[in-house]
């Protein structure tokens, strides 16, 4: 699965709907990181994992500020149900920073998480990326370039399967992830998706991707049109060959 959750902030209706999900892998985008009181407001990483039952939980921090005595951290979270063998947080943007000012500081610090799995004796590379934002359109500009340019570099050292999804913030019409389709196959566009925007916004953008090398075998592929977000979920039932 993968899934943008809008800091958890459908707490109930997304616990509730991820425990009857029955996924292996997981990676999630604008995740949160906080023990505190939620107040409804926010979900924490942890009780993610915890509905979704799967027990390795890998949460990269990219910005954090204070909520009363407590941090409060935003970034991306990878689940697995087989034991992580590595994990990476790699920045394509910016540092971690970890007294956050929304009115002072850029908000468009990014970074990709790498989470390794073997399977039968086959390596698995899951990314999970959330992109560049621009607030006027979906089509990039030279810094989403530079950032996709920079996951693929990477990818291109990586020896085995690969899979890499998240919300790009990008149409697929955008040069940007034309570039990604030429190394992997997108999904997204393979099973002719119209939009990966929820019911609760009035943007209906694809904008949300799974990517495949060419040894992932695809059993299904579907968009979770619950609402559980301001985004869709994406499905993939996949093996390795």
């Amino acid at each position: 699965m993968s899934l943008n959750m809008w800091q958890g902030r459908l707490e109930r209706v997304l616990l509730k709907h991820l425990e009857a999900s029955g996924v292996d892998f997981a990676c999630m985008q604008e995740a949160v990181q906080y023990d505190g009181q939620s107040l409804g407001l926010i979900s924490s990483h942890r009780k993610v994992g915890s509905s979704l039952g799967l027990d390795e939980q890998f949460f990269s921090k990219i910005i954090s500020s204070k909520l009363g005595d407590k941090e409060l951290a935003f970034g991306n979270a990878t689940f697995s149900n087989i034991p992580f063998v590595q994990t990476n947080t790699i920045f394509t943007r910016g540092t971690y920073n970890s007294d956050f000012n929304l009115d002072k500081d850029d908000y468009n610090i990014r970074a990709f998480q790498h989470a390794l799995v073997e399977i039968n004796g086959r390596k698995l590379h899951i990314l999970n990326h959330h992109g560049h934002h621009i607030h006027a359109h979906k089509l990039g500009d030279d810094e989403t370039m530079r950032q996709v340019k920079q996951i693929l570099e990477y990818i291109k050292h990586l020896e085995g399967s690969v899979i890499l999804c998240g919300d790009f913030n990008l149409s697929p019409e955008s040069d940007s992830i034309k570039l990604i389709d030429e190394k992997l196959i997108n999904l997204s566009v393979e099973y002719k998706l119209s939009t990966t925007r929820s019911k609760l916004t009035h943007k209906n953008e694809v904008c949300d991707y799974i990517f495949v090398s060419n040894d992932v075998k695809v059993n299904s592929f579907v968009m979770d049109d619950a609402i559980i977000s301001d985004h869709n979920a994406l499905i993939l039932d996949f093996d390795i060959v």
